[in-house]
């Protein structure tokens, strides 16, 4: 078997050595203080540079351990993903701070920010103007959105986020109702209306109060007319006279309501 002269082996080993030192990334942080490295991620998070804030909020954690800025990097760097669209990465930073300081004067911001991460990325406030159908989306992030307002709300009734919070609540409850209409509609347009009746029927007893809840009625009295039930359809279109009497779908039908649910609130 051939083997390699000793000195070429040696050249080869000092090449690799060189290598690995001349790939090793010198950090650059290395002789700055807790206050210029939180100033370096927020100027690159102001920028929009949310890849290049992530990693210097992580060293500032390190770095100023158990002060109020090792807490404000982690909120921040929270934000640095959601900005980001890194919801996973967002949620269970901010979980991580909420547990690790419960009382932290930045919790009514941390919940805040775990419902917004959520609704941002599911539901999307100002989505409404590609006329999607917003509430065909992801169900459980909505919820996880609610909850978190909800506990702010709960907890802090006088937080600044409090009225946005409140806002977006209602925004989802309208989503989350519609939702179950939607599921009604496909469900009836396809002739199953047994499983129809059913969706409606959750729409109207767990929501009060939403757009959503008139063509519910809709479904309902057009299932039971389907099934040959009488009575209950006529039970349904009296609570349809009298909670909506100018229903636009006892004259129209579904295609009368072919604007977004979003703009009757």
């Amino acid at each position: 078997m051939l083997r390699a002269p000793l000195p070429f082996v040696s050249a080869l080993l000092a090449a690799a050595l060189l290598a690995g030192c001349s790939s090793t990334t010198e950090d650059k942080t290395a002789g700055w203080s807790p206050e210029r490295i939180y100033s370096e991620a927020q100027d690159e998070l102001n920028s929009g540079a949310y890849d290049k804030a992530v990693p210097l909020f992580e060293k500032l954690e390190g770095r100023a351990a158990g002060t109020p800025l090792a807490q404000q990097a982690q909120i921040s760097k929270a934000y640095a993903h959601y900005k980001a669209g890194e919801k996973i990465q967002a949620v269970a930073t901010l979980e991580r701070f909420m547990k690790l300081h419960p009382a932290s004067p930045a919790l009514d911001y941390a919940l805040y920010l775990r419902g917004l991460a959520n609704f941002n990325d599911n539901l999307g406030l100002l989505s409404f103007i590609s006329r999607e159908d917003l509430s065909e989306r992801d169900q459980k992030a909505a919820k996880d959105s609610f909850e978190a307002f909800s506990e702010l709300l709960s907890r802090f009734p006088q937080s600044r986020y409090a009225h946005d919070a409140r806002q977006r609540m209602t925004y989802i409850v309208n989503a989350l109702a519609q939702y179950e209409v939607h599921v009604a509609r496909y469900y009836f347009q396809r002739g199953a209306y047994v499983a129809a009746i059913g969706r409606a029927q959750t729409a109207l007893a767990d929501y009060q109060g939403v757009p959503a809840l008139e063509e519910a009625l809709y479904i309902l009295i057009r299932s039971y007319d389907a099934l040959g039930m009488a009575q209950l359809r006529d039970d349904a279109r009296r609570v349809m006279d009298q909670t909506y009497p100018q229903s636009a779908y006892m004259n129209g039908g579904f295609k009368s309501h072919s604007d977004p649910w979003w703009k009757v609130w």
